[in-house]
C-alpha cells in the first residue's frame, strides 16, 4: 500500500496492528468493556478496521461482541447526551 504525502512524493505507511493479534488474544470477549469501547465511536458506531487496525478475523467477532453487549445492556445503542437532533442538513426554521 503507497499513499502520497503533501508534496506530491510516495511515501509507504504501516498498517496498525490488530490490537488483539498483539495482545495474542484469540477470542474477543464481550464482557471486556473497556476493550469494546474502543471499537465504537461517540455516536456509538461501530469503527472500521480502517481506523482500528483490526484484523478481518478480530473485526467480525469484535463486532458481533458489541451486538451482544448491547442486546445485554453492557453498551449503549447510541451515544449518551450531546445536542444531536438526527436528520440531515443544517438548523432550518419551519
Amino acid at each position: 500500500m503507497r499513499r502520497r504525502d503533501r508534496k506530491g512524493g510516495p511515501t509507504s505507511t504501516r498498517r496498525k496492528p490488530c490490537p488483539y493479534c498483539r495482545d495474542k488474544i484469540d477470542q474477543v470477549d464481550y464482557k471486556d468493556l473497556s476493550m469494546l469501547r474502543r471499537f465504537v465511536s461517540e455516536r456509538g458506531k461501530i469503527r472500521s478496521r480502517r481506523i482500528t487496525g483490526a484484523c478481518r478475523r478480530h473485526q467480525s467477532q469484535v463486532a458481533r461482541a458489541i451486538k451482544r453487549a448491547r442486546e445485554l445492556a453492557l453498551l449503549p445503542y447510541v451515544a449518551e447526551g450531546g445536542d444531536y437532533r438526527g436528520g440531515r442538513g443544517g438548523d432550518r426554521d419551519r
